[in-house]
């Protein structure tokens, strides 16, 4: 399969899958971007010790990733910047941008309630269970892309809904 081929046959997926990390359409354009750069340029490196999809995968999830603790990086010295004082005074980052084009504007407050719990698991949990419940990938796949077992896929995905009902039930009785 060559770049232009594999391209087309997976780019929505990958969006997809990005924009389930980063829940905003400008981050997950720039993030999907840089996966078909680095797969174009690793293409050649390809082992076929996996499917080209499952390699596809791990590039997308390590770059969202990596997105995600950059931005943090970003916003934590941007704040302890403007905690010590900046010539103009002005913060240095942004607040966080809830832009899914999947949900509807009633549910948005509700869904970017979950995406905050789901984005505070840890990245093995929030990936298995990305994968899974959002993806629809098996736990034979899920481990393939995770470099696992299936086994210890479905440990993750039990962990991280046990985590996500403690910080949903926590939530609700604060509310209350």
């Amino acid at each position: 399969m060559n770049f232009e081929e594999i391209y087309h046959a997976s780019k929505d997926q990958i969006f997809n899958l990005v924009l389930q990390y980063l829940q905003n359409i400008e981050d997950t354009e720039e993030v999907t971007q840089d996966v078909f750069v680095t797969v174009h340029e690793q293409l050649d490196n390809f082992q076929n010790k996996s499917t080209i999809s499952t390699w596809i995968y791990r590039i997308a999830i390590n770059k969202s990733l990596d997105f995600i603790k950059a931005k943090k990086a970003k916003k934590r010295f941007g704040f302890i910047t403007s905690i010590f004082g900046d010539r103009d005074g002005e913060l240095k980052y942004d607040q966080p941008n809830f832009d899914h084009p999947g949900v509807l504007m009633e549910q948005k407050e509700q869904m970017e309630l979950l995406f905050s719990h789901i984005n505070a698991l840890p990245d093995t949990q929030k990936t298995a269970l990305i994968l899974h419940k959002i993806e629809g990938k098996s736990q034979q796949e899920i481990a393939d892309i995770m470099n696992s077992t299936p086994k210890a896929v479905e440990s993750l995905v039990q962990r991280a809904k046990t985590n996500l009902k403690k910080k949903i039930t926590k939530k609700r009785r604060i509310l209350r």
